[in-house]
């Protein structure tokens, strides 16, 4: 079986995290997720999330502690996604993704996310973070 890292950012702020929704007509098509992506041989998890932020949302980032790490499997590929607080420097922009969200704990156990940023927001939830 063919073995992916990947990662996810978390940005907290005053009790909300950053959400952003998936354009339509791709993978995981108009479901929110907290923004990420693939490792690139040789990244690190920091790395992949500064090249992402940048690509996906015109966003300069600082990565923090890692929140959590697990491993899941999609179309016979063994992900390994490590999930890193993020800190964000400026602003963001829909450059990659139709909308972006801070969004409480309500609002976050409402919205329509993929299986890997579904166990996320569980964390997020159940740890109190929002």
């Amino acid at each position: 079986m063919i073995e992916r890292i990947t990662t996810a950012g978390v940005f907290l702020s005053e009790g909300k995290v950053l959400v952003a929704k998936r354009p339509h007509g791709g993978a995981l098509s108009g479901k929110w997720e907290f923004p990420g992506g693939k490792n690139r041989w040789g990244e690190s998890a920091g790395d992949t999330l500064r090249r992402e932020w940048r690509e996906e949302l015109d966003a300069d980032v600082e990565t923090g502690e890692e929140l959590l790490s697990f491993d899941f499997v999609n179309k016979d590929v063994l992900y390994h996604l490590v999930c890193l607080r993020i800190f964000v420097s400026g602003g963001v922009d829909t450059v990659f993704h139709t909308s972006v969200a801070m969004v409480d704990g309500k609002e976050l156990a409402l919205l329509d996310m993929g299986g890997s940023d579904d166990r996320i927001r569980k964390f997020l939830i159940d740890g109190k973070y929002v």
